[in-house]
Parts: C-alpha cells; structure tokens; sequence
C-alpha cells in the first residue's frame, strides 16, 4: 500500500542559490555604502559644530577651518563611521548568502606579496613627486593640512586617517566593488579601472593633479588585488601609504 503521508508531503525546497552582486547591484550597494559614510560623519561633524557653540555662533569660514583643519575631528569622524559602513557591505554579501571574508578576498598575503607591494607602491609614489615638480603642482594636489591638536588629538587622527580610512575604502573599493564588477562585462582590467576613478573621484579635497595620483595609486592597488587576490594586502599597502604621507606632509599644531 502506497505511503500517503510520503505522496502528498510537500517537496523539500532548496535554499536560493550562492551569488556574487551585478554591477548595478555592486553600484547600489556601493552607493548606500557610501551614503551611510556620509551621513554617520555628517552627523559626527553636527556634534563637533554644536560643541564649539553651534552653526549660529561661527562664520562660515570658521566651520571650513574647523571641518578640514581639526585633525582630531576628522580622524573621529572617519573612526566612527567605518564600522555602519561596513556593516552595508556585511548586510549585502550575506543576503547573496556569501561569506564576508570570502566575497571580499579577506586572505592574508604572504611577506613576498607585501614585499613586493611595497616597493612597487614606493616607485610609484616616487614617480608622483618627481611629476609634481615638473608640472609644478601646487598644495591643493596633497590636499588640505590638520592641526593635531595634541598627543590626543594625533593618536585620533593617526588612527582614523591610516587605519579606520584605508579599511573602510578598501573592502568597499577592492573588496566590494571590484569583486562585482571583476565578474561582470567589465573584466577585471575595467574593474580596476573604474574602481580608480572613482576612488580618485571621491578625494574632493585634492585639485586635478592630485586625483590623477591618487588614480594612478588606485592602479596599482587594484593590479596587487587581482594578482594576490588579497584585500588585506591593498589595506596594508593603502594604510603604509597613508602613514608614510601622514608624517611626511601631515599634521602641525
């Protein structure tokens, strides 16, 4: 006698399939991302403005000083809108039921892949000063400097500028981004391309020549997370530059 219960049992449901975001999805995602960042430090920027006395008891020229002159606040702002950032990115990979540290090639590099980072990434920078001078590029190319504000405010910006900052822009950019776009119509070539420009796009703080750098950097970047296959690797690179720039060029008080 046929097993009833078996015959109109319904049939077991297989769970949606693994998938890695389309461009345009990469694009949105990226795009909430990055509208998260902006708001979370638009709000961190509120506080610092209300605790000098409010919008009303400063003129606009002293809310541009204290919104890109103050080291201490803009390595806060950028400490605590990296983690809402993130989380984007995590809420969007595990929707497409991925691991975050696979879809965004969170491998550690080995010391001969960092090595070599390095000192590419030193050749280039290199390279850079030695056009800027040519070219004459002015202090709008380094883009703008910050006070320290002292030993606390530097470990603040320290951290934000060369460790929150780089995290946060590279699983977006190396991680997020060109995992989408390697795997769509552009190939990873266009995916390190346009991920470029627009990580260079972004740096509204530099003129022209500085943005074609930081173009160039994003090159590279993108060239050492195709071939390692590493986002780790670009983080490290990335936060190497950014502390070399830091005590080069960086804060005064």
């Amino acid at each position: 006698m046929p097993n009833l219960e078996n015959a109109n049992s319904p049939a077991p449901v297989s769970p949606p399939p693994r998938r890695t975001w389309d461009f345009m999805e990469t694009a949105f995602v990226s795009l909430i991302a990055y509208g998260v960042y902006t708001l979370v430090a638009g709000l961190v920027s509120a506080v610092m403005i209300a605790i000098h006395g409010g919008s009303n008891a400063m003129s606009p020229a002293q809310i541009q000083a204290l919104m890109t002159q103050q080291g201490h606040w803009y390595g806060a702002a950028l400490i605590v809108a990296s983690p809402p950032t993130i989380a984007v990115l995590w809420i969007a990979i595990r929707m497409a039921r991925r691991e975050f540290a696979d879809y965004l090639a969170l491998n550690w590099p080995n010391s001969g892949e960092l090595a070599r980072a390095l000192a590419i990434m030193a050749i280039v920078l290199l390279a850079e000063a030695i056009a800027g001078s040519v070219v004459g590029a002015g202090e709008d190319s380094t883009g703008p400097g910050f006070s320290a504000n002292g030993a606390d405010g530097l470990l603040i910006l320290l951290i934000g500028a060369c460790i929150a900052g780089p995290l946060m822009e590279e699983f977006i950019v190396r991680g997020f981004m060109f995992r989408g776009w390697s795997q769509s119509f552009l190939g990873p070539m266009g995916a390190i391309l346009l991920t470029s420009a627009i990580w260079a796009m972004t740096h509204t703080q530099y003129d022209w020549f500085g943005r074609f750098q930081i173009f160039i950097m994003g090159l590279a970047l993108g060239h050492f997370r195709w071939r390692s296959n590493s986002t780790w690797l670009t983080v490290m690179v990335h936060s190497a530059i950014n502390i070399f720039l830091f005590f080069m060029m960086g804060p005064y008080d």
